[in-house]
């Protein structure tokens, strides 16, 4: 389990990133750098966090085929980030072939960055999943699935919605990763999200780690608002 929230730093400059982060001098962070912010700013900023203590989730969504993965790996497992990702719907030849990438990548004596996979977006419903990937079972059908082919893979874990946590957990085991985006306070905004909890209600109903982006990073009060999420995931706050 990962007891810090993860905060999506949903920012598309270096310098609106590092103006966020200077609110949290005080505090170790685990910070989500995803496909917007890394290809505008590169290993540039990656190294910054790693200065200032941060571990790092870097959310590309790798999914291409298994060769190409494997080196794209290679080269990322040297960024020293804490955590990686792909689409589990490239099948099982490239996770595997991405996890060897990074063990081949990650320096000696160094701890492999953890590798886990997509399995439905939070943004996906079910009714689209249907329409537009002609998958006919349910989400949590093809969540499933798609889990424990990532389990079989050999990876770490997946990124799920909180709702699906428990059920992959029982396909797979409590040690395997149920990261979870979609989180929202009880008075937010869902916005683009359809699958959606609270912090507290994740960590009720089975996910190791939570993801929160616009509800921190859009707040009048960001490092206050990142207490209160971290207190209701830690579990010391009102259910």
């Amino acid at each position: 389990m990962i007891n810090t929230p993860i905060i999506a730093l949903d920012f598309s400059n270096y310098d609106s990133t590092i103006d966020f982060l200077r609110a949290f001098d005080s505090e170790s962070l685990y910070v989500k750098v995803g496909m917007e912010l890394f290809y505008q700013t590169g290993p540039e900023l990656i190294g910054k966090l790693k200065e200032y203590g941060h571990k790092i989730f870097l959310d590309l969504k790798l999914h291409d085929i298994p060769n190409t993965v494997h080196h794209a790996m290679k080269g990322l497992a040297r960024l020293d980030i804490d955590m990686v990702n792909v689409h589990a719907a490239g099948g099982s030849n490239m996770m595997k072939a991405a996890l060897t990438g990074l063990e081949a990548g990650t320096e000696i004596g160094k701890k492999r960055p953890l590798l886990i996979a997509v399995t439905q977006l939070t943004s996906t419903s079910e009714e689209q999943m249907k329409n537009e990937q002609l998958i006919e079972h349910s989400i949590l059908h093809s969540v499933l699935h798609y889990a424990k082919l990532t389990y079989q893979s050999g990876l770490d874990g997946v990124v799920c919605s909180a709702i699906e946590a428990r059920e992959i957990e029982k396909v797979t085991n409590k040690e395997f990763l149920r990261v979870t985006p979609g989180i929202r306070l009880e008075e937010d905004s869902i916005d683009d999200q359809k699958r959606v909890v609270t912090p507290q209600s994740a960590r009720n109903i089975g996910s190791s780690a939570i993801v929160v982006g616009r509800t921190i990073t859009k707040s009048a009060d960001p490092l206050q608002t990142y207490l209160k999420v971290k207190q209701l995931w830690e579990g010391n706050g009102n259910d």
